[in-house]
């Protein structure tokens, strides 16, 4: 019960991180928010249910944990409703006055998580009680938690949001719950085999002398708990950038945490039956983090070697996360489980939860939006391993402080020797020779303009060759100047997602009175003074630059628009599949003037072709009049779509404007039109319709892939059947 309840935690906050991405937005104060109201749920719940319990006589701690899980599953039931109304609220408050609506998403995201992140948290000082029934151990109980919530994270990405999709996902994790305290409330199961507790300090069997007095053991947990998820944040940013920003890629590196986390606490046990101390251990989780952060750096380098299948791909990412940094999280995950043992109270279980919690939330916390803007990620993670370091060097004494003082120095030679000059030497997952002109780690995503050979500068985002000004890129410009010149008189434009900026420069050369340009990451924008060919578009008085989630500019701006175009993130990006969807294309239509215009960019060189058509097939299910516009050069698609069928044809009244700069005539322009309306329509019929729930861009390989296995699997068993048949 332990371990599915650990398996629907962590599913829940995977869910809950797609829901408020929709409702609210992608942004990193959106993701602080949504973590902090979950540490801080689970918080309050570990502390306030650690003291209810004392002195309180249990006839069965496993009842009690059924009624936690069936709040946390009827809560999840209760999740879409409740993301929605604050969509609405959020709107609302935003047209009135900007400055609130971080505030109203803090409060709205605390009500809607609050009551289950406080039975989450309230879970962990029932495990002592429930193993001290049982005859088990809490670290156990605690282990086999965490291991769940490794295969939590896995199969969620992997096979449960792929296969149902979002909503049905949800109602499969709560029905987790919903047994699982259906279950716990049975006769058979309620009563354990001990007996009634009597929760006290003077009924407790103490089996184990407590070798860290109680300062130190708060200090040792809040400590562990902001290494690790410092750690985690550090690592994840490279990591990212290594195995591309996926959904799935996410949920391996998650979860190549997790597993060590489980581990740890199994053996935390074993080790001090056998007279280990813990001093010692983290003095080598200290040694492991600063030596294996080298390797971390270079983990693009050691990842290209080519594999022929998607799952070899993905255990190949696996296996080298764990061993890269299994040994380090291993090592530095013995604390929470080996001080959890060594207590005998309710109150001090939930208080060590509470203290390793808050260090997760100040860890997380203070590197994204502190260490790694201030210094980077390689000597963020320097500075939590010599911290972790400095901490378990003061636990020992006399000959053994001073060895552990030289193996963490020595580690931190080998880690300042071996790094590989991020930021100034090199950029994640770019080969070959090149200039690193700027770089810059944010709290949401590392951005750097490289120079190759040529003079053309090029945007990599989180290790992901974002945009260029090489020849290559002239569809920016086109995917800018088609809605333009396909509109009579376009007064107001929106570009979503500035890159370079040849999009919105080429949408300003074409007049129009004022232009918005909405950009998830406010590095982009300053990164602009590097790309000439934007011709500082910026610095025009008439263009608005908004740093916002373009979803969620949509939502909130009364603004209307003659002509909108975008050209996200590819499309399998984790949160990508939000500016493809059909609720998107919906909000885009809703903000359009009678005969506004939309462009949208297709990357068929980064799309199977199902995919492709399911784009197509999703914006024309919004915008029926639609054109296909292809660049000669590259093969990159271009959908153009008005929201409804006047009768006009395609006839470009743009040209009868006066404007500089455009490379192709009208004449020229028509022939790279490779579908007209019809021909476009038939096109999409190869397509699925995306959606919000169905995440098809974001979830679709993992259940493509996981069908095919299956079909192959099938097919195979068949055919050994018809083999015996015919040998029969």
């Amino acid at each position: 019960m332990v371990a599915v309840g650990g398996l629907a935690a962590l599913s829940w906050e995977s869910l809950w991180q797609i829901k408020a991405s929709l409702s609210l937005g992608i942004s990193a104060l959106g993701t602080a928010i949504t973590l902090v109201a979950t540490m801080a749920g689970m918080t309050v719940g570990a502390l306030v249910v650690g003291r209810w319990l004392e002195n309180r006589r249990l006839k069965s701690p496993l009842r009690l944990y059924g009624g936690l899980e069936l709040i946390i599953g009827t809560s999840g039931l209760l999740m879409p409703v409740g993301f929605a109304g604050l969509e609405t609220i959020d709107a609302a408050v935003y047209g009135r006055s900007a400055w609130l609506a971080p505030m109203v998403h803090l409060v709205g995201i605390v009500l809607l998580l609050g009551p289950a992140t406080l039975a989450m948290g309230a879970t962990v000082p029932l495990f002592g009680l429930l193993a001290r029934s049982y005859g088990s151990s809490i670290a156990v109980l605690y282990g086999l938690n965490t291991g769940g919530a490794a295969v939590g994270v896995l199969v969620t990405a992997f096979f449960v949001v792929p296969l149902l999709g979002v909503s049905a996902s949800i109602r499969f994790v709560a029905s987790l719950n919903l047994v699982i305290g259906a279950v716990a409330m049975l006769p058979s199961f309620a009563t354990p085999p001990r007996g009634a507790l009597l929760v006290s300090k003077a009924n407790q069997e103490v089996t184990v002398v407590p070798r860290l007095g109680w300062p130190i053991a708060a200090l040792v947990v809040f400590v562990t708990g902001l290494a690790t998820f410092g750690l985690e944040l550090a690592w994840f940013r490279s990591m990212r950038a290594a195995f591309q920003s996926t959904a799935q890629s996410f949920a391996i590196i998650l979860a190549s945490v997790l597993i060590p986390l489980a581990f740890a606490a199994h053996i935390a046990p074993l080790l001090r039956r056998w007279g280990f101390t813990l001093g010692p251990l983290l003095v080598a989780s200290a040694v492991a983090i600063l030596v294996a952060t080298p390797l971390v750096e270079r983990m693009d380098l050691l990842c290209r070697v080519g594999v022929g299948s998607y799952a070899g791909l993905m255990l190949s990412w696996f296996g080298l996360s764990l061993v890269i940094i299994g040994p380090a999280i291993l090592l530095l995950g013995m604390a929470v489980p080996w001080i959890l043992q060594e207590q005998t109270n309710p109150i001090r279980w939930g208080r060590i939860y509470a203290l390793n919690t808050a260090g997760a939330v100040v860890g997380s916390m203070g590197a994204a939006w502190v260490l790694l803007p201030a210094i980077g990620f390689t000597r963020t993670s320097w500075l939590v391993g010599l911290l972790v370091g400095v901490v378990a060097t003061a636990l020992l004494a006399g000959r053994r402080r001073w060895i552990a003082a030289s193996a963490v120095a020595c580690a931190f030679v080998v880690a300042f020797t071996f790094e590989s000059g991020l930021g100034r030497l090199r950029v994640q997952s770019r080969p070959g020779k090149y200039q690193v002109v700027a770089y810059e780690e944010g709290p949401d995503a590392t951005v750097s303009v490289i120079k190759g050979d040529s003079d053309a500068h090029d945007l990599i985002i989180d290790g992901f060759h974002a945009a260029s000004e090489r020849k290559a890129s002239g569809y920016m410009v086109w995917l800018g100047r088609l809605p333009m010149l396909a509109h009579p008189d376009p007064k107001r434009a929106l570009v979503i997602c500035f890159g370079t900026g040849q999009t919105a420069n080429a949408v300003r050369r074409e007049h129009p009175q004022l232009l918005d340009v909405v950009e998830l990451n406010p590095s982009v924008y300053r990164m602009a003074r590097h790309f000439s060919s934007n011709e500082r578009v910026l610095a025009d008085p008439r263009v608005r630059a908004i740093v916002m989630d373009g979803r969620a500019w949509l939502r909130r701006c009364s603004q209307r628009y003659d002509v909108v175009t975008l050209e996200p993130m590819p499309p399998d990006f984790a949160s990508s599949n939000a500016l493809y969807s059909q609720e998107f294309y919906h909000a885009i239509a809703a903000r359009l003037n009678p005969g506004g215009v939309v462009a949208q960019w297709v990357p068929y060189h980064l799309l199977a072709p199902a995919y492709a058509a399911s784009i197509a097939a999703t914006f024309v299910e919004v915008f029926p009049d639609t054109i296909l516009w292809m660049d000669e050069l590259t093969r990159t698609g271009i959908l153009v779509g008005r929201h409804k069928v006047s009768g006009e044809s395609w006839d470009w009244p743009g040209f009868t404007r006066q404007a500089m700069g455009r490379s192709l005539g009208k004449s020229e322009l028509i022939r790279a039109v490779k579908f007209d309306p019809p021909g476009v329509a038939h096109y999409a019929e190869g397509g699925v319709v995306i959606t919000d729930d169905n995440q098809l861009l974001s979830y679709g390989g993992a259940r493509q892939n996981f069908v095919r296995y299956t079909l192959r699997r099938l097919g195979e068993a068949a055919r050994r059947r018809a083999s015996r048949n015919e040998q029969e």
